[in-house]
This record gives structure tokens, C-alpha cells and sequence, in this order.
């Protein structure tokens, strides 16, 4: 193997971003090599991206499914290892180079500590990294040299953005956001939403949890959270605004009022290859976006009262401590319920907030206090599912 050639490690190959990803390797296949990729149970299509691109590991997470993928791949130079341990393992392998975790939420945190301890540089799909304990992350990856490269496309925006920009103050960050499928609908409307509804998001395809968090602006919220650890700024200096469509992914203004936006038709494989080829762009064939195709972009306020996630990432993050690790626990039980049609759409700000009024807040939390804390908010938002009256299920 030539020396040129990245190793990376694909936390989550399955998913929309791991899929897309592995797009970009194939259609990069001088520069990038998926050395390592991971499942949580969808043996079939890890066991199809093994055959394909022969990575040094693939990983099942559903030690159930092991046999079947081990059987499968005899036939290949492939190690395959089963279990969360596993990959908390193997992301220290000192032939990975970058580690791209697009792991679906909370289970994202350890392997990608294990990665920035190693000195990997981390390409982040899993906004719940940061959200949960972005503290520390971010204290590792300074402590490591560790480079943590945005994947989400308005992170990446924001990374672009300020690229050159090192000697010159942030004034605001603007996170841009679709709106969803339920931009300027009402309270009474959002009551009877069904899953179906909700899953339909006008101009991304992603995973199911990430397209109902974009429904409900929930993933929005996250975001704002995480843009305070990546670029180091406070929750006033966080503007959201609602574009719906998702031509300029964010934008920077700086203390001179200038504004920087990055712009681009929305394809997560542009800033998934940034990541990858970060500080170098490389060339692609991906549709080009056309001003006249697009003559009107608009702005409006996102609607904070109805969409009441919103509004509680901003309180959980002025807050600080534990509480954004509470309600991402909290939002994850939330969006599972609501997927099984357990509760209604309104419903999961309610469970959310439940959980911030009740669970213990730690104002300094160690790296155990989050690992409790995430367990024992699923428990307390779980049973507050359970006790929820008829009226907040729909079906």
C-alpha cells in the first residue's frame, strides 16, 4: 500500500452517512481505504460492503448476528470482531489515520474518546459527541493534537467559512435549517402527525432518528450545542434561521459585520469528502448548484414556541453541566416512542422536559457522571412514556 493513501475508519457503514461515505472512498479509491467498518445489526449490507471493499475489520455491534457475518466473509483477508467493545478496541489501531463517526447517538462517545486518545483525527457525523460531553472532547483533542473535522453540512459550513479567518473575532454563527416537513404548521396541526408525516423531510434523506430531529427542530438544538464546543463560543452567538432550501448550509459574521456563507445543493457527500481530504479539495463530479435555478433563497424565525425543542437545547446549553447530556438521553427515548407510535409528536418536548426538571443536575461532570446520567434519563424519560395519558398517542 502506498503511503499516500488514508486508512479510515467508518463508525456506522450502514447508516446514510457511512453509506455515502463509503461513495466517496469508491470514487476515491488512490487517496482513501475503509480500513475499518461497523455495524449495529444490518449484517446484510455489512457483510455486501466487506466483500466490496475488503477493510482490514468489519464489526457487527449485535454479537447475535456475529456468526453469520464471520461465515460469510471466511472467504476474505477480513477480521471480523462482534460487540461496542470491540470498536472502542480497534479505533486505536495505529494504522487508522482518520476515524469518521456517524454512530447514531449516544453510543458514538467512547469509541470516538478511544480514537482522539489514540491521536486520530475524528471526522464528526455523531452530533451527540459533542452535545453529551463536549467538554472533555474537546479538552482531548487539544491534549492530542487531534484534529475534529464537521461532517454535519452546517458545521462543515461554519468550518469552511472560518477557514484563514484564525486572527479575527467570531461576532455570531448562523445556523441555517430547512424547517422540515412541518415549516409554519401549528400546534393543533403537529397533535395528529403520524411517523409517516414526520419521515418525509423535503430535502435530505437521512436515518430515521436524525429525519424526526429535523422534524420536531430537535436536531437543530443539538447543533446549536455542538457549535458552541466546536468553534468555541457561547449560546448568544448562536442564531438560528430557517432556509428552506437548504442552498446556504451556514453562515459566520465577524466583528467587522461582514458575513460569510458557504453554499452548495444539499449533498452530505460534499462535506463528508471535505472531511476525508481536509486541508486539500479535491475535484468531483457531484451536480453543480445554479443561481438561476434557484432565483428566490429566503429567511424566516424559527417558531420557538411551537417547536419547543428548540428552545430547550438553548436553556440545557446557558445551563450547562449535565443537562445537554439530559436531553439527548431524554430525546432519544422520545424520538424511539414516537417511531413506535408509543406517543404523539407533541409529546416528545414534554418527555424532554420532564426529564430536565427531574433528573439530578451535576454542574461539573466527570466522564462516569455522563455514562450515569445518559442511563438513567432513558430509564426516568421511558417510564414518563409509559405513564403518558391515551390523548398523547396517536396512530
Amino acid at each position: 500500500m502506498t503511503n499516500h493513501i488514508k486508512n479510515i475508519a467508518i463508525l456506522g457503514s450502514t447508516g446514510s452517512i457511512g453509506t455515502q461515505t463509503l461513495e466517496v472512498i469508491r470514487n476515491n479509491s488512490n487517496l482513501f481505504r475503509a480500513f475499518l467498518l461497523t455495524a449495529h445489526s444490518n449484517a446484510d449490507l455489512l457483510i455486501s460492503q466487506a466483500i466490496e471493499f475488503e477493510p482490514e475489520y468489519a464489526i457487527i455491534c449485535d454479537v447475535n448476528k456475529y456468526a453469520e457475518v464471520k461465515a460469510a466473509l471466511a472467504h476474505l483477508p477480513v477480521k471480523v470482531l462482534a460487540g461496542h467493545q470491540a470498536i472502542i478496541d480497534t479505533v486505536t489501531h495505529p494504522d487508522i489515520v482518520v476515524v469518521l463517526t456517524a454512530m447514531v447517538g449516544f453510543a458514538g462517545l467512547e469509541p470516538t474518546i478511544a480514537a482522539i486518545k489514540a491521536g486520530k483525527d475524528i471526522a464528526l457525523a455523531n452530533k451527540e459527541t459533542l452535545v453529551v460531553a463536549g467538554e472533555i472532547v474537546t479538552g482531548l483533542a487539544k491534549q492530542h493534537d487531534v484534529k475534529i473535522l464537521p461532517v454535519d453540512s452546517e458545521h462543515s459550513a461554519i468550518f469552511q467559512c472560518l477557514a484563514g479567518e484564525e486572527l479575527n473575532n467570531i461576532e455570531k454563527i448562523i445556523l441555517t435549517a430547512s424547517g422540515g416537513p412541518f415549516r409554519g404548521r401549528s400546534a393543533d396541526f403537529l397533535a395528529n402527525v403520524t411517523r409517516e408525516d414526520a419521515l418525509k423531510h423535503p430535502n435530505w434523506v437521512m436515518g430515521a432518528k436524525i429525519t424526526i430531529d429535523s422534524a420536531s427542530l430537535m436536531n437543530k438544538g443539538l447543533e446549536v450545542i455542538e457549535a458552541k464546543w466546536l468553534f468555541d463560543v457561547e449560546a448568544d452567538q448562536i442564531e438560528v434561521i430557517v432556509h428552506p432550501q437548504s442552498i446556504v448550509h451556514s453562515l459566520v459574521q465577524f466583528h467587522d459585520g461582514s458575513i460569510k456563507a458557504q453554499m452548495g445543493l444539499p449533498d452530505m457527500k460534499l462535506p463528508i469528502q471535505h472531511a476525508l481530504s481536509y486541508p486539500n479539495r479535491l475535484q468531483n463530479d457531484f451536480k453543480r448548484f445554479n443561481f438561476t435555478s434557484y432565483p428566490n433563497l429566503t429567511f424566516e424565525k424559527p417558531d420557538m414556541d411551537t417547536f419547543r425543542n428548540l428552545s430547550l437545547a438553548y436553556a440545557a446549553l446557558r445551563q450547562g453541566g449535565n443537562m445537554p447530556c439530559i436531553i439527548n438521553a431524554a430525546n432519544e427515548i422520545a424520538v424511539a416512542g414516537f417511531l413506535n407510535r408509543s406517543i404523539g409528536f407533541l409529546a416528545m418536548s414534554n418527555v424532554i422536559e420532564e426529564c430536565m426538571q427531574h433528573i439530578p443536575f451535576i454542574a461539573q461532570p466527570t466522564l462516569t457522571d455522563y455514562l450515569n446520567t445518559d442511563k438513567e434519563t432513558r430509564i426516568f424519560a421511558q417510564n414518563v412514556i409509559n405513564k403518558l395519558p391515551i390523548k398523547a398517542i396517536q396512530f
